[in-house]
């Protein structure tokens, strides 16, 4: 059962960060004007945080036989950890990779 939390754990660090780290919406299909917007992510980041819901619900049956039942404090916690979980990506999409673009199209400096 361990395992099965840190794998659950490292499924949400994964999925949480993947709604970032592409141009593709879904991974599936090019959004028109060939760049996804903020709203995409967002939404891409909601029906990760539900995938990773089921799975945790899965992952709760097989190995307790049954669900627990909870308040909605507790989703609301789920949530802001996904949150949490996912800001190395919206880092990468919002702070690093417009820098790491500006820095490959400026001209080599001349030796001095």
């Amino acid at each position: 059962m361990d395992t099965a939390v840190w794998l659950l754990l490292l499924a949400a660090l994964v999925a949480a960060n993947l709604p970032w780290l592409s141009d593709r919406w879904f991974f599936l299909f090019t959004p028109p004007g060939g760049r996804k917007r903020a709203w995409m992510c967002w939404l891409e980041w909601l029906v990760m945080l539900a995938l990773v819901g089921v799975l945790a619900l899965g992952l709760e049956r097989k190995f307790t036989g049954g669900l627990h039942e909870q308040d909605w404090e507790f989703y609301a916690v789920a949530a802001c950890l996904f949150l949490v979980l996912a800001l190395p990506g919206f880092i990468y999409r919002y702070e690093l990779r417009p820098h790491l673009r500006r820095r490959r199209r400026r001209p080599p400096r001349p030796a001095a």
